[in-house]
C-alpha cells in the first residue's frame, strides 16, 4: 500500500510540474497572440475605411440615347445631375452641336447658335462635367483636324484618352454622330458603332436602349419619336433621370441624296 501511495503522489508531483511549466510558458504566446489581434484590428479598421469611402457621394445622372432610323438621327438627352441622394441640378445641357468652323464663321449675325442648325456633329456626354467638356474640346480639335472623318477623329481620341496619363484619368463616356455614322467611345479605347443604329450612355441607358430597339422596328414611328418613348421608359426606372429632355435632330446622308433624286 505504501508502494501505491508512493507512486500516487510522484504522479501529482509530476503534473503540478507540468502545470507550473505551462503557467510559466504562458507570456512567451502573449507576442504572437498580440500581433494576431493588430493585424485583426488594422484589417476591420482597413474594411471600415473602405466601407466609410464608397459611402461618400457620387455623381450621378445622366442617359443619352441616339437613334438613327428613316434617315433621320436623333440624340435625346435628359437634363438630370445628382450628387447622392440630391438633385443638384434638373436641366443640365449634355448635348452639343459641333460645326465646322467654316459652317460656324458664316452663320448670320442674327442668327443664335443652335437656331435651326444642320449638319455639323452631335455629341451627348456622361460622366464629370469637367472631363466630358475637356474630351469635348479634344474632339472639336480633331473634326478640325480631319473635316468631314468623324470615325477617324473618333479613333485619334480614343488613341490620346487611352495612353495620355493625364486623359485616361478622365471619367466620362461620349456619343457622337453626324450624317453617315454614330459612335460610342470610351475611356478603354473603344470606339464602338451600333448594328442597329441605337447606341446609349449614362445611367439609365441600359433602359433606354432595350425600348428603343424594341420600337424601332414599329412602322410610322420617326427616330425622334422612339427616343422620346424610351428615353419615358428610361426616366421611369432610372432615379438618376428625368424627363427634362433635350433633342438634337439632323439628317442622314442617305436622306440627303433621296431628297437630291426628288429634285432631278
Amino acid at each position: 500500500m505504501n508502494r501505491i501511495a508512493g507512486i500516487a503522489a510522484a504522479s501529482l508531483r509530476r503534473s503540478a510540474v507540468a502545470k507550473c511549466a505551462a503557467i510559466s510558458s504562458a507570456p512567451s504566446c502573449s507576442a504572437p497572440l498580440s500581433v494576431l489581434s493588430a493585424s485583426v484590428t488594422s484589417t476591420s479598421t482597413r474594411s471600415y475605411s473602405a466601407t466609410a469611402s464608397s459611402s461618400s457621394p457620387e455623381w450621378h445622372g445622366t442617359t443619352i440615347l441616339c437613334v438613327r432610323k428613316d434617315g433621320k438621327v436623333c440624340m435625346m438627352g435628359d437634363g438630370q445631375v445628382s450628387m447622392g441622394p440630391v438633385v443638384v441640378k434638373p436641366n443640365a445641357k449634355k448635348i452639343r452641336r459641333i460645326l465646322p468652323k467654316s459652317s460656324a464663321a458664316n452663320r448670320p449675325a442674327g442668327e443664335e447658335e443652335g437656331e435651326k442648325e444642320q449638319g455639323g456633329t452631335i455629341v451627348g456626354f456622361a460622366g464629370s462635367t469637367a472631363d466630358a467638356f475637356t474630351l469635348l474640346e479634344r474632339l472639336e480639335g480633331k473634326l478640325d483636324e480631319y473635316p468631314g472623318q468623324l470615325a477617324r477623329s473618333c479613333v485619334e481620341l480614343a488613341k490620346g484618352w487611352r495612353t495620355d496619363k493625364y486623359l485616361r484619368r478622365l471619367e466620362a463616356s461620349l456619343l457622337v454622330a453626324d450624317e453617315t455614322v454614330s459612335l460610342e467611345i470610351t475611356g478603354n479605347g473603344d470606339v464602338l458603332e451600333s448594328h442597329d443604329g441605337v447606341l446609349g450612355v449614362g445611367s439609365g441607358s441600359n433602359y433606354a436602349i432595350a425600348a428603343a430597339r424594341a420600337l424601332v422596328d414599329v412602322e410610322g414611328m420617326s427616330a425622334e419619336e422612339v427616343c422620346q418613348k424610351a428615353m419615358t421608359i428610361a426616366s421611369d426606372m432610372c432615379v438618376y433621370t428625368n424627363s427634362n429632355y433635350m433633342v438634337e435632330v439632323m439628317d442622314t446622308a442617305d436622306d440627303e441624296k433621296k431628297k437630291e433624286e426628288e429634285a432631278d
